[in-house]
């Protein structure tokens, strides 16, 4: 997957929702409104340029952001264009990471994950999110069990699982196993309503989502959390 095309393509159509009601809520994050999501991701964008330029992440920092609509705009679309170049290094060379692998790599997926996501967010929160591209929602789905589940509990922030569950991304051909032993339930449906799942953004027990098996087993396998 060519990840800086994802999260350049992204980055993009985030933008263009923020040329509609900066004030509308938006629904999966606190009290945030779409203004404040722009906030959000625009310093995170810069957050990741000086993970990967200057090796750190203690660069947060959403004061740099202007609250007048035009001028948050402008001001986001040059953190886009920012993350873009830093992340066209190599893949391979060494920036801070919040979790391995300590490479420009790690944030290109990363932030291309991050992006889709709130992108749906923004066009959630004025009523028409575009459909996710089914490759990179599955990846979003993989990265939740290969780095943000792993993570959540290495800070002792979840315990491993004691029994597993099977998740099965319909139209992507592909699946996963978390948890330990032969999976107890099933769930399966297309990797976009699965990664909307697995952030919260959909209930984990009703449709789209198909479940098999033990479903309360299941369920309280994904109970992780698996995500911050």
């Amino acid at each position: 997957m060519d990840y800086l095309v994802e999260l350049r393509r992204e980055l993009d159509a985030f933008g263009a929702a923020l040329h509609g009601d900066l004030s509308a809520p938006v629904a999966h994050c606190g009290d945030w409104s779409l203004a404040d999501l722009a906030v959000h991701m625009g310093a995170g964008n810069m957050w990741v340029v000086a993970a990967v330029r200057e090796r750190h992440g203690r660069a947060y920092d959403e004061d740099a952001a202007t609250r007048d609509p035009a001028g948050l705009l402008a001001w986001y679309a040059k953190t886009a264009d920012a993350l873009v170049e830093a992340l066209s290094a190599d893949p391979g060379t060494e920036a801070w990471t919040f979790f391995p692998p300590h490479t420009v790599g790690f944030w290109r997926r990363r932030r291309s994950q991050e992006t889709l996501m709130h992108r749906w967010d923004a066009e959630h929160a004025l009523g028409s999110p575009a459909p996710m591209d089914p490759a990179l929602a599955a990846d979003g789905v993989a990265e939740v069990f290969d780095t943000m589940a792993l993570r959540m509990i290495s800070k002792g922030a979840a315990t491993p699982p004691e029994q597993a569950v099977r998740i099965t991304a319909t139209d992507a051909g592909l699946g996963w196993t978390h948890g330990s032993g032969e999976p107890v339930a099933e769930v399966s449906g297309r990797a976009e309503d699965l990664l909307l799942m697995l952030w919260g953004r959909r209930p984990r027990d009703t449709p789209p989502v198909t479940w098999t098996g033990d479903r309360a087993a299941g369920l309280a396998v994904l109970a992780g959390p698996l995500v911050p």
